[in-house]
């Protein structure tokens, strides 16, 4: 079975809004190397459509955006070529070596994770509830920036029930940025 691996960007204070964190050039070459371990992406409408918009390579021109760092493009590479399972209930088609997922959440899921490889990536705040409360999640990385944003969103609110965590690994970034991976006890 596949496992499913969740991993984010949160300030100390929890916020997860992507506009609070200025990942570098190490979180860049860490995120794409968590990518690569897996053998698709599973998104939420919301992630999918914000990843798109940043990450797709441009056809037409080949030319990477003016805002794009060269230490960026392995990363950019990475995510354009990966194979994306996006669960929405509004969008009629994906495409971006995309597939909609659709019905019940937790069966779609469970199928995904029977299939052989070498796992499942999912990203975001409201699909990553959605599966922590369908106990699907096989292992969590928060990556802790040292910043206070003082505003929202956070992650888990509202969560059901509390869900037990154990530490399996733990890395220091040169920003102070430190990624800690938990799997839950079972």
């Amino acid at each position: 079975m596949r496992p499913l691996r969740y991993s984010i960007n949160i300030t100390l204070d929890g916020c997860c809004d992507h506009r609070a964190i200025v990942p570098d050039e190490d979180l860049h070459r860490h995120a794409a190397e968590n990518i690569a371990q897996a053998d698709a992406l599973l998104f939420g409408r919301v992630t999918y459509e914000m990843m798109e918009a940043a990450w797709r390579s441009p056809a037409q021109t080949g030319a990477r955006p003016d805002w794009m760092e060269p230490w960026m493009e392995p990363f950019a590479r990475t995510i354009d070529a990966a194979k994306k399972y996006v669960v929405s209930s509004t969008l009629d088609h994906v495409d971006w070596n995309a597939e909609l997922v659709r019905g019940d959440l937790g069966k779609a899921v469970q199928q995904l994770k029977r299939e052989s490889g070498k796992g499942l990536f999912v990203a975001g705040v409201q699909l990553a509830q959605a599966l922590t409360e369908l106990g699907l999640i096989d292992e969590y990385e928060f990556i802790v920036h040292p910043r206070i944003a003082g505003h929202g969103p956070t992650l888990f609110a509202g969560l059901s029930k509390h869900v037990d965590l154990k530490l399996v690994s733990r890395l220091e970034f040169g920003s102070g940025a430190v990624a800690m991976r938990y799997e839950p006890r079972r």
